[in-house]
C-alpha cells in the first residue's frame, strides 16, 4: 500500500522579500556598507570532540592535540587579534560563550578595555542548541544572559548560537529573555524583523561564507587565499551600497585567525577596507539601533519597534 507521508514543515519567522523590491536603505552619514566583525570568543570541554585539525585523534578521550590546538585561541590568537583590529580602529562584536568569563576573565577585561560589544553564543562551543527541552533551553539562555552581564557590566543584546544551531521554540525564548537580534539565519545583506511570539526579534546579516572556519577547515585556503576573499566581498558590497546599504559580517575564531600566517593577510584585508570612503564600522547594537529606528515604525506582532531598540 503507498504510504503518504506527513507535509513538510515550514517556518513562519518571516515573509520572502527580494532585496531588488525593498526600499533604498542609507546608513550613517550615506555609508554604504556597515562593516561588523565577530570573533567567536568560545570554551571547550575536554572530554567532548569539536573542531578539529587532524581528524585521526578526534575519538580519542582526551583528545590533546586539538584541544590544545584550539586553546591557542585564548592563550596566543585572541591577543594578536586585538591588536590588529585596534590598529583600524574596529570594535568587535564578541560571539561569547559564558564559560569564557568564568575560565578566560583576561580577555573580558582586555575586552571591556576595547569597549567591545558582547552577544550570548551559548555556554560553551561543545554545546550546541537543538535537541534540549523546553525548559533546559530556557535555563542556558537565562544563564548565558546572567552570566555575561554580570562578567562585562552589560546586558547581551545579541545573540549566535554555538555552530549557529536552534530548536523551533530558540526565538521566541530568546525574545521573551530580552535579545533583540540574531546572527544565526545567514540569509541576507541587511537586517529584517522576524515574528516572535513576544517582544521583537531582528535578523543581523552575518555569515557562513566570509568565515575563517569555513575558509580553512572546509574549503581548505590559505590566509591569503580568505583575505582576497574579504576584499572581493568588500568590493562587490561596495558597489551595491551605492543604490541601497548592505552590511558586511567578517566571522572570525581567535585559534584560526589568529595565527600568525594567517593575521598578517587579515591585517591587509582590514587595510583594504578602511582605506575608503562612505563605509559605517559598528557593532551589530549599533546597526540593530539604527535600522529599527529609522526603518521600523510601530511593529505588528513580532516586529522591532524604534522605540524598543
Amino acid at each position: 500500500m503507498l504510504q503518504t507521508s506527513a507535509a513538510p514543515q515550514q517556518h513562519d519567522r518571516f515573509s520572502y522579500s527580494a532585496i531588488v523590491d525593498r526600499p533604498p536603505l542609507r546608513w550613517p552619514n550615506g555609508a554604504r556598507v556597515a562593516l561588523w566583525v565577530i570573533p567567536n570568543i568560545e570554551h571547550f570541554l575536554f572530554d567532548r570532540p569539536s573542531s578539529s585539525i587532524i581528524a585521526s585523534t578526534t575519538s580519542f578521550v582526551p583528545d590533546v592535540l586539538n584541544y590544545s590546538w584550539r586553546d591557542y585561541g585564548v592563550r596566543v590568537g585572541i591577543w594578536r587579534l586585538m591588536e590588529v583590529m585596534e590598529k583600524y580602529a574596529i570594535k568587535a562584536t564578541v560571539a561569547l560563550n559564558s564559560d569564557v568569563c568564568q575560565h578566560y576573565p583576561r580577555i573580558i577585561e582586555a575586552g571591556r578595555a576595547l569597549g567591545w560589544e558582547w552577544m550570548g553564543h551559548g555556554t560553551n562551543n561543545s554545546t550546541v542548541i537543538n535537541s534540549q527541552p523546553e525548559d533546559e533551553e530556557r535555563q542556558i539562555i537565562k544563564t548565558v544572559i546572567e552570566t555575561i552581564t554580570k562578567s562585562t557590566g552589560t546586558r547581551p543584546r545579541g545573540w549566535l548560537s554555538p555552530a549557529l544551531t536552534e530548536t523551533h521554540r530558540s526565538l521566541d525564548l530568546l525574545a521573551a529573555a530580552g535579545i533583540h537580534y540574531v546572527a544565526n539565519w545567514v540569509n541576507d545583506e541587511q537586517p529584517y524583523s522576524m515574528r516572535v511570539q513576544s517582544g521583537t526579534m531582528l535578523s543581523m546579516p552575518y555569515s557562513t561564507e566570509i568565515n575563517d572556519y569555513t575558509a580553512f577547515l572546509e574549503q581548505g585556503l590559505s590566509g591569503e587565499d580568505f583575505a582576497q576573499t574579504i576584499r572581493d566581498q568588500f568590493d562587490v558590497l561596495y558597489e551595491d551600497g551605492a543604490k541601497t546599504g548592505r552590511v558586511m559580517s567578517i566571522c572570525l575564531h581567535p585559534f584560526l585567525i589568529g595565527q600568525p600566517h594567517r593575521s598578517k593577510h587579515f591585517e591587509r584585508a582590514l587595510a583594504h577596507i578602511t582605506s575608503h570612503r562612505d563605509i559605517w564600522v559598528a557593532t551589530g547594537g549599533e546597526i540593530a539601533n539604527w535600522y529599527a529606528k529609522n526603518y521600523l515604525t510601530t511593529p505588528g506582532p513580532g516586529q522591532i519597534a524604534g522605540s524598543n531598540a
